[in-house]
C-alpha cells in the first residue's frame, strides 16, 4: 500500500505521527528547496527568489527536525535516518533524502511494508 501522501496517522494518546511515505516526499521537497537556493547563490541571479528560498529552507529544516522526532518516537524511522536529516540535513539534506531511499530499500529487501 503506496503512503504517498497521507496525513499523519492519529495515534491514542493524541500525538500525530508522520508516515514513512511523508517524510520522505517532505525530504525530497526540502532537497528541491536546497538545490534552487544554491543555485541562486552560485548563479547570483534573482535576490528575492534566493531570499524566498533560503527562508524555505530554514524553515523547512525546522520542520523537519520536529516531524523527525515525532517520526523516530513513534519508531517510523531509525535513529540513524533521524540523524541524516535532522543533523546533517541543516547544510546538506540531499544527504537525508538519500537515507530514505535506502531505508525504503532495505525495507522492501526485508520484505517489511514501506
Amino acid at each position: 500500500m503506496s503512503t504517498l501522501g497521507r496525513i499523519p496517522e492519529r495515534r491514542g494518546d493524541g500525538r500525530f505521527v508522520p508516515s514513512f511515505g511523508l517524510m520522505k516526499w517532505l525530504s525530497f521537497t526540502h532537497s528541491a528547496i536546497y538545490l534552487g537556493l544554491l543555485y541562486c547563490w552560485i548563479s547570483g541571479s534573482a535576490p528575492g527568489l534566493k531570499t524566498a528560498l533560503g527562508w524555505g529552507h530554514g524553515w523547512g529544516w525546522i520542520v523537519m527536525c520536529v516531524l523527525t522526532i515525532a517520526a523516530l518516537r513513534g519508531r517510523v524511522i531509525p535513529l540513524w535516518l533521524a540523524a541524516c536529516v535532522a543533523v546533517v540535513g541543516a547544510v546538506g539534506p540531499f544527504v537525508g533524502s538519500a537515507g530514505f531511499l535506502v531505508e525504503q530499500r532495505r525495507r522492501r529487501r526485508a520484505g517489511t511494508p514501506v
